[in-house]
């Protein structure tokens, strides 16, 4: 039995000043970056996702044309090789094991719609691992996390979100996506310190 920790788009364009910044993004870089430098051998891998957007098309419609409506549409966000794009410098990712990009040419909030540069997808490296239970992290709660947390309960894994270490975009949006989790069968739990 092993356990995975998923952290989920710290990015800049999803922290302070980004196109799409939450409040206490940086903070929560931050704090995933100090749990995993004290909790990383609890952990068989250290899985971290990255919207990663086309810059020449709307990918599927993701991107708004004209005013986004925040639901289906969103303001040109996380293009592939911009600075938007790159972690947020507070997130240290010393300790992760595995890098995945998603929303390559269309709308993609879970992690397990990414894979990593040699084509792996999620599924795959929890199977190459052994993974059965999943502690998830990141941003944010309310669309990203909740999909990926979401998705590794419908894979049959166990999962934890540590609510101290999400960031969402609004606090009604937030509570809504981690009671679904909850009633879904996942655990929330504070990290531990």
């Amino acid at each position: 039995m092993s356990t995975a920790l998923f952290i989920v788009d710290v990015q800049n364009d999803f922290t302070e000043g980004g196109a799409l910044g939450v409040e206490g993004g940086d903070d929560v870089a931050r704090r995933i970056s100090e749990h995993v430098a004290a909790h990383r051998d609890d952990y068989a891998i250290v899985v971290a996702s990255r919207d990663w957007h086309d810059g020449d098309n709307d990918n599927g419609g993701h991107f708004a044309d004209g005013e986004p409506d925040f639901v289906d549409t969103w303001p040109v966000h996380c293009v592939a090789g911009t600075a938007g794009a790159e972690y947020d410098d507070h997130f240290d990712t010393t300790g992760v094991t595995h890098h995945l990009k998603k929303g390559r040419g269309e709308p993609a909030y879970s992690l397990f719609e990414g894979e990593t540069d040699d084509g792996r997808t999620v599924v795959q490296l929890l199977e190459e691992h052994g993974v059965l239970d999943i502690d998830v992290v990141g941003i944010a709660t309310d669309y990203c996390v909740r999909a990926s947390a979401l998705d590794a309960i419908a894979a049959g894994r166990r999962v934890r979100v540590l609510t101290d270490l999400v960031a969402g975009v609004a606090p009604d949006s937030s509570d809504r996506a981690l009671a679904e989790i909850a009633h879904a069968g996942g655990a929330l739990a504070a990290s531990v310190d």
